[in-house]
């Protein structure tokens, strides 16, 4: 008998969460969207979006925000004299120790020794080089003293090399020689690569069999040793920079006392040396304050400084703010360490962002090199835009969805679930079907209509319609904050008309000093620029040579404005401005009105802004053409365009 296999299930740790929530793509071109109407580029709002994040996602700044945090509690904790304040104590513990040895004993030469530890100079480097042919009496001096050597010996090297003090486990005569032998060979090799010396990869193949136990990073050719060799000494030197001079004085003349033989710190000098000449693009000047209460030995300290330069490059790649910036540039391993692993998961998601948003199309690159929204992502704006427009007009009128095309039309070919008030014919097939399929899916039995099965056959009316909407586009709509609320009218018509009035023909119309007939694209991605001028006759010679090429169109022209025209075309194409408007600006821009009306329009004026110059001219527009004027709100613009749209089309 075969027993079944035991599972057992714990924490998930290689690559993204599989339980994690997918990315929501429409609330980042919902985000993206409402900066591009506010006047951002599409690069632009992408970068902010990354920086602010999303609802499930930390964003780059709070990361950055974290990453100097994390530098700033580093540099208040530590402080750099570790290896000196130790040193200092073993000899004064060796001192205190020799002259309790020395006071017992009458003799000349006890007496001799204590006048040469009285003699000794105040500097704690000057001390221990004093002390080095002392024939210690107390053997707790003799070994704080040894310790001291060994102590400057092992942090020296440690600085150095990663792995040293694995492979330096005690500090024998015969193991100061090994070092010794290993910095004379490493210094060879790397003067013979500087030389460019041909037979480099089988000299570093040597060094390795005969030193690797001391590159635990176990490097594969040479520049990848020179790599992480410079990377530590740079931090040995920025480690020295953040010193003070009388520290850096002390800590140089004790070097010379490593494990009692100054060839190691020879050799050292002579390795930083050829190091800074292979690898002259590290950080080998820079410097920082630690200011805290820990101290911190060589080795640790040199760690400090590593991890201080981690942080400093993640704040870059974090920023995003140099030439070529990716979000793949982002070390997610360093980002770990630093911050955790939440850190790493929202950058990586951030990524993934950035690259679905490409990946579905949604943001383009332009031929200048520039991003741009692309039309499925000006879909999915229109999309959202025409909703909030929907709910608007439902809670504005009471009607369930007033969007609806046309209830007594004629059937558009798509189907949607019944829902209470629809007038609508049933699609039989459609309702029959899903009745079935219930009944299967609930184990068979005798088929029975329900409520939830019944689908109505959408419906629209067919004749055609030459839309134009003018857009005021002077500097008072950016000033007054009707930007956004315009910018997303235009939307919100534009999807309703692409969507449910295709043979519609809407021409999208902007005027501030000239009118200029314009794409959705530009449309949305357009600036507020400062301009003198609300040319509305120019915009409506252009709604006017619109509806003109679309003589069996019923012509609807929408007009909104914040101001009263203050410009006005003369013959020659040029603009002519005047504050306040002059006679010849109105009689051209209501000349205008009235061939309109000769065409069917009714115009209607969407005032925004409560003037009363403006309502004046713009109920004598109104009267002129038989149409009407409404004065929303910022808010409510959307659904006053859009409703007298369906309005007028319906009629």
């Amino acid at each position: 008998m075969t027993l079944p296999e035991a599972y057992s299930y714990g924490p998930y740790h290689d690559g993204p969460d599989p339980l994690a929530p997918p990315i929501d793509l429409r609330e980042a071109m919902d985000a993206i969207g409402e900066d591009v109407l506010a006047g951002s580029s599409p690069r632009s709002a992408l970068q902010e979006l990354l920086r602010r994040g999303t609802r499930d996602t930390t964003g780059l700044d709070e990361l950055t925000r974290r990453v100097w945090q994390r530098r700033s509690e580093l540099q208040r904790r530590h402080r750099l004299d570790g290896t000196l304040g130790e040193v200092q104590r073993l000899l004064d513990d060796a001192l205190r120790a020799e002259r309790k040895a020395l006071f017992p004993d009458p003799g000349d030469d006890a007496r001799f020794r204590e006048a040469r530890l009285d003699a000794l100079p105040p500097g704690t480097a000057a001390a221990v080089r004093e002390l080095a042919d002392y024939d210690w009496m107390s053997q707790t001096g003799r070994q704080n003293y040894e310790r001291i050597r060994e102590l400057l010996g092992q942090q020296l090297l440690e600085s150095r090399f990663e792995g040293m003090k694995e492979a330096l486990r005690s500090t024998t005569p015969q193991d100061v020689e090994r070092v010794n032998q290993m910095l004379a060979d490493l210094n060879a090799l790397l003067a013979a690569h500087a030389r460019g010396y041909g037979d480099i990869d089988e000299r570093f193949a040597e060094f390795m069999r005969r030193h690797g136990e001391f590159f635990p990073e176990n490097p594969r050719d040479i520049d990848e040793l020179i790599d992480a060799l410079a990377a530590r000494s740079a931090a040995a030197a920025r480690m020295l920079n953040s010193m003070t001079p009388e520290q850096r004085q002390e800590l140089a003349q004790l070097s010379q006392q490593a494990f009692g033989d100054p060839r190691i710190a020879q050799q050292l000098s002579q390795l930083d040396s050829q190091l800074r000449g292979l690898r002259p693009d590290q950080d080998w000047t820079s410097s920082a304050r630690l200011r805290g209460d820990d101290p911190l030995g060589l080795a640790d300290g040199v760690r400090a400084m590593t991890e201080l330069a981690e942080l400093d490059a993640l704040a870059e790649q974090l920023s995003q703010g140099y030439p070529g910036a990716r979000l793949e540039d982002i070390d997610l391993d360093a980002l770990e360490r630093q911050l955790g692993e939440d850190a790493r998961v929202d950058a990586a998601r951030l990524s993934e962002l950035q690259q679905q948003l490409r990946g579905e199309g949604l943001l383009q690159r332009a031929p200048d090199g520039s991003l741009r929204l692309s039309p499925k992502a000006l879909r999915r704006l229109g999309e959202t835009a025409l909703a909030d427009v929907v709910r608007s007009l439902r809670g504005r009128t009471g009607q369930r969805d007033t969007s609806s095309a046309g209830a007594a039309g004629e059937p558009s070919g798509s189907t949607r679930q019944w829902e209470f008030g629809d007038t609508e014919p049933w699609a039989v097939s459609r309702t029959v079907r899903n009745a079935v399929l219930r009944t299967a899916a609930g184990g068979g039995g005798r088929v029975r209509l329900d409520v939830s099965d019944v689908e109505v056959a959408e419906t629209e009316h067919r004749s055609r319609a030459a839309v134009a909407l003018c857009v005021d586009t002077s500097w008072s709509m950016v000033a007054e904050g009707r930007w956004l609320p315009m910018k997303r009218t235009a939307l919100a018509l534009h999807q309703l008309i692409s969507t449910r009035f295709r043979d519609d023909a809407l021409r999208l119309i902007t005027f501030g000093r000239y009118a200029a007939e314009v794409e959705l694209p530009d449309l949305v991605g357009m600036e507020g620029t400062w301009e003198q001028g609300t040319n509305a006759h120019h915009a409506l010679l252009l709604a006017g040579r619109h509806l003109r090429r679309h003589p069996d169109a019923q012509p609807v022209v929408l007009l909104v404005t914040d101001g009263e025209p203050t410009a006005h075309l003369e013959p020659d194409g040029e603009a002519e401005f005047d504050y306040p408007p002059s006679p010849r600006t109105l009689r051209k821009t209501l000349s205008e009105v009235d061939r309109l009306a000769k065409l069917g329009v009714a115009l209607t004026v969407f005032r925004l802004g409560d003037d009363p110059r403006l309502a004046a001219f713009v109920d004598l527009l109104a009267r002129r053409s038989g149409g009407r004027v409404l004065a929303p709100d910022t808010e409510g613009l959307g659904a006053a365009v859009v409703g007298d749209y369906l309005r007028r089309r319906t009629r």
